[in-house]
């Protein structure tokens, strides 16, 4: 019998005897439960997040625990290896949903097939993403500078997605159709960050003021010492060169609507503990960052001068 073959017997056994979601995945060669979970996930728009929750051992024999949380389904599982961890955490969550074990089935029949499965309901790519957020302990994204352009008959909307450091915009017909596209955007750049379509990508840790008003370091000694009025400097790279140095990210966010004396705005954000985050004016884009790189770097250098 060809592979082929086999595989289609796999599926229609597993559907005739109504096998849960574990059982499917070992009745079809080459599928794995983290794969299936993930077509499963897909198919009902809520897609598997790890996370790693202890890493133990001796170096020559590790201990791997991975979590994994799909919906308001959780499962836990341990391994030699981060992959064996996930992969028994995936099944674990598998074991749980057999009531879907037929979505599952036909996913893997589908892509067994060679055909795409079809998505009645496409995945919702707001609530995946704030999901993420809630999982991971991140703050939920964000989503503001809304803008309207075009004839009345044909609106265009512009909405930007905030999540920690990143930042995507997208367009739509309609808030809602713009909210969503740059949701799907942002969990994207997630994915290529993590070079992956698991996400692994981590917010840099933020650091508080009291690290920064007791650093010694070279680049903030100088914040300290010398005065932030010199004309021409350019502020946005002094702001990198001491984020760098200490530890922390600087985004800076472009403000679509102009000032009422026509300049260009944004803010500076600072992933520090609190945030901080600073405007900044001028007649152009790149003016208005150094502007807000300025008061940036004022704010920071008060702060960690004060007693």
């Amino acid at each position: 019998m060809s592979q082929e073959g086999f595989q289609s017997d796999a599926v229609k056994t597993t559907e005739d005897s109504g096998l849960n979601p574990v059982e499917t995945q070992r009745s079809i060669p080459g599928k794995t439960p983290i794969q299936i979970l993930h077509e499963y996930g897909t198919k009902t728009g809520s897609l598997p997040v790890y996370a790693m929750d202890k890493a133990e051992g001796e170096a020559h024999q590790p201990s791997f625990v991975f979590s994994v949380k799909i919906g308001d389904v959780s499962g836990t599982g341990q391994g030699s290896s981060k992959k064996s961890a996930k992969h028994q955490a995936a099944e674990a969550a598998l074991s749980i949903l057999q009531k879907d074990n037929a979505a599952v089935i036909i996913s893997a029949k589908s892509e067994i097939n060679g055909v795409a499965a079809e998505t009645p309901n496409p995945p919702n790519s707001v609530g995946i993403l704030q999901e993420l957020a809630l999982h991971r302990g991140w703050r939920l994204p964000e989503y503001s500078g809304v803008t309207e352009s075009g004839p009345p008959h044909k609106r265009e909307f512009t909405v930007t997605c905030r999540l920690e450091s990143l930042s995507e915009k997208a367009v739509g017909n309609s808030k809602k159709v713009a909210k969503k596209a740059a949701a799907e955007k942002m969990f994207a750049k997630l994915q290529t960050l993590s070079g992956c379509s698991e996400i692994t990508w981590m917010p840099t840790p933020s650091v508080r003021f009291e690290n920064l008003k007791n650093s010694s370091s070279e680049k903030m000694c100088l914040l300290r010492r010398n005065p932030l009025s010199i004309p021409n400097t350019d502020y946005i790279q002094m702001m990198l060169e001491l984020s760098k140095e200490q530890g922390f990210e600087v985004t800076y966010f472009d403000i679509d609507e102009l000032t009422v004396n026509g300049q260009y705005q944004c803010l500076a954000e600072l992933s520090t503990s609190p945030v901080t985050v600073c405007h900044g004016t001028g007649i152009s884009c790149s003016n208005a960052h150094n502007d807000a790189a300025h008061s940036a770097l004022q704010y920071i250098k008060i702060m960690a001068s004060s007693k």
